[in-house]
């Protein structure tokens, strides 16, 4: 569902991204992607990237994914994620793909896949956002 374009999208201003250091693009119909470089304050005590940080990734890269498919005036509010994490990331970058399987008038349903510098798959995410 992805638009191919030779331009990157510019990135969409989003706050609570700006305040821990995540970018968020829409990278199609359907598509949208959320980037983070890992630094010491995104760590949890053990020195591993805090899962909340990842679940971040998954939950605002899907609303990216899932305001591209809706009429205007209207938003993607989350109902429920799941999220599994697969490996552990210590340090480096990691980019959260998330995309549409399911447009609805009323809910959206949405997967998403992090994965680090290496291109393995850090952690697997599903959900479901209302359409308000």
């Amino acid at each position: 569902m992805s638009e191919s374009s030779d331009a990157s999208p510019a990135p969409v201003p989003h706050p609570f991204g700006e305040l821990i250091g995540m970018v968020v693009q829409r990278t199609g119909v359907g598509a949208a992607e959320a980037r983070l470089t890992v630094g010491p304050d995104h760590l949890n005590p053990h020195g591993v990237l805090h899962g909340a940080v990842l679940f971040a990734l998954i939950d605002t890269s899907m609303g990216g994914a899932a305001v591209s498919v809706l009429a205007d005036g209207k938003r993607p509010v989350t109902i429920e994620i799941q999220t599994r994490f697969l490996r552990p990331v210590l340090a480096g970058s990691v980019r959260c793909e998330a995309t549409v399987v399911k447009p609805g008038s009323r809910v959206v349903h949405l997967e998403a896949r992090v994965m680090g510098d290496d291109g393995k798959l850090v952690a697997t995410g599903t959900g479901s956002f209302a359409v308000v």
